[in-house]
């Protein structure tokens, strides 16, 4: 009796020496995920993450990672010839960002970097989201739709979101507060429903460098019917990979939960995406400006000429 009490007593606490079950094990955290992309015209850049060198020789319009980082700060770097500059970006669990490096609006500036957090939520049906963000050596611009100015005075490093009808528009970008000459445009776009796109203007259209560098994905919806009237919701970005236009479509099964669309279209559709927001609520929005130097309200950046 005793020898068998003693065996009990030894087979209780066997839970507390050996642990719970790995079924009860917590979560691993959820990684943020960052895309790396290179919008300056002409320069090959190397770039490290955390100090480690994650690609050599990285050309206009090249696009790296996504990367997964657990939350807190990173630091992004950007070296090349006439290019020095260091970023510091802090991500939460589970957040996505584009980290764009591209030129501001001032002809022989320095290099800079933006960052663009990238929420994801669901959209309604008929619906497509779009961002557009002004990374060009342009300034502030005027964008058309159907002939129509929607979009006002849209400077360097700032953007512009909404969920919008989906369907077919025809664009232009112009210089701001003028009937010039298009900068980029005017085509015809067609936005697919419950899709986003996020694009980014680059170049410089005095030396014929403008173009664009954008993604679509898939979003999921939001449970609600088709209304028998359409109205435009508030802004939102979302996270998708990222490739340029023309690029080949990724695979679905490493696009993380948004899996990619066929390629988009063709370079000068940066405006077209985002100005279908303004079309459809019958409305001009104001551009959005970053805080400070970077969009991403926690990052920070600096950017310096190279030493000797």
């Amino acid at each position: 009796m005793r020898r068998r009490l003693r065996a009990l007593v030894a087979a209780a606490w066997l839970p507390v020496v050996l642990g719970p079950p790995a079924s009860a094990d917590a979560p691993a955290p959820v990684p943020a995920r960052v895309t790396v992309i290179q919008a300056v015209p002409g320069a090959s850049v190397d770039v490290s993450v955390d100090g480690r060198e994650v690609a050599a020789g990285v050309a206009v319009g090249d696009v790296l990672g996504p990367f997964d980082l657990p939350s807190g700060d990173h630091e992004i770097s950007f070296r090349g010839d006439g290019v020095r500059v260091d970023s510091t970006l802090d991500v939460g669990a589970g957040e996505a960002s584009d980290v764009v490096l591209h030129l501001p609006a001032e002809v022989g500036g320095d290099p800079v970097v933006h960052s663009y957090a990238a929420p994801a939520g669901p959209i309604g049906p008929g619906k497509a989201r779009v961002l557009l963000a002004h990374t060009a050596t342009v300034a502030p611009a005027d964008v058309e739709v159907d002939g129509q100015t929607v979009f006002t005075n849209i400077a360097n490093g700032e953007f512009a979101d909404a969920d919008v009808p989906a369907g077919s528009i025809e664009v232009a970008l112009l210089p701001s507060g003028t009937d010039a000459d298009p900068i980029l445009g005017p085509l015809e776009v067609t936005l697919e429903p419950r899709t986003l796109s996020m694009i980014y203007a680059y170049g410089n259209p005095r030396d014929g460098s403008m173009n664009v560098i954008a993604h679509t994905a898939r979003l999921a919806p939001d449970g609600s019917v088709r209304p028998s009237r359409i109205e435009t919701g508030s802004a939102g970005l979302v996270r998708a990979p990222v490739a340029p236009f023309g690029a080949s479509a990724a695979d679905p099964a490493a696009s993380g939960p948004w899996p990619a669309l066929p390629p988009g279209p063709s370079p000068g559709a940066w405006s077209a995406l985002a100005v279908a927001a303004l079309v459809a609520a019958g409305l001009l929005v104001r551009a959005r400006r970053p805080r400070a130097c970077l969009r991403h309200p926690r990052a920070r950046t600096s950017a310096r000429p190279p030493a000797g």
